[in-house]
């Protein structure tokens, strides 16, 4: 990866050079099944790796208008953190309460009416993506886009916003109570965890 535009086919190679793409039966933070996994982490502890892939997706998020980044923990973290440095903006992150949901702490602060960018690591159904807008929403912010390292939803999920990505699979994920793979007798494995 040069200072040339990436492809997809390039940052597919990233994930696999890193161990980042994992290949086996894995429990999804989502709760689905799927033979596939993608372990963010193991690209995002390469500070060079992280800059380049997440400067690239701060590149498609520029038009947006942003004045804030926000990033759910954990998974998000690294990837706002990369994307807001791009585009010189702040970052800011909601994570898990004492009850397991998503809220700002830490004295985060987001002004009514502040154009807010929301920045994932991998969105697969959406559900931290979802919660962390309706915690923007409540406070007054606009949000103007979603950024993901990672697009494994197969288009089957919509925000309402424009939700751009460096990579974008469709990756077959299955309920647990009809998983092939469950009825085959693999054991399943959350990495997330």
């Amino acid at each position: 990866m040069g200072g040339e535009r990436v492809t997809e086919a390039e940052v597919l190679q990233v994930f696999r050079d890193t161990q980042a793409l994992l290949d086996g039966h894995f429990v999804l933070r989502s709760g689905l099944h799927s033979r596939q996994y993608f372990q963010c982490a193991m690209v995002l502890q390469h500070p060079r790796l992280a800059e380049r892939l997440c400067g690239e997706l701060a590149v498609k998020l520029k038009h947006t208008g942003a004045q804030v980044v926000i990033s759910p923990a954990l998974g998000g973290l690294f990837v706002g953190h990369e994307v807001a440095r791009a585009l010189d903006l702040r970052h800011i992150f909601v994570e898990k309460n004492s009850a397991g949901e998503l809220e700002l702490r830490r004295n985060f602060r987001i002004a009514r009416g502040e154009k807010v960018l929301v920045v994932e690591d991998v969105v697969t159904k959406g559900g931290r993506v979802r919660e962390t807008l309706d915690i923007v929403d409540a406070l007054g912010g606009e949000v103007v886009g979603v950024g993901t390292l990672v697009d494994r939803s197969g288009d089957k999920v919509g925000f309402g916003i424009p939700l751009e990505s460096l990579l974008r699979l469709s990756i077959d994920t299955f309920d647990p109570a009809t998983c092939p793979l469950c009825q085959a007798g693999l054991p399943v494995v959350k990495p997330g965890s």
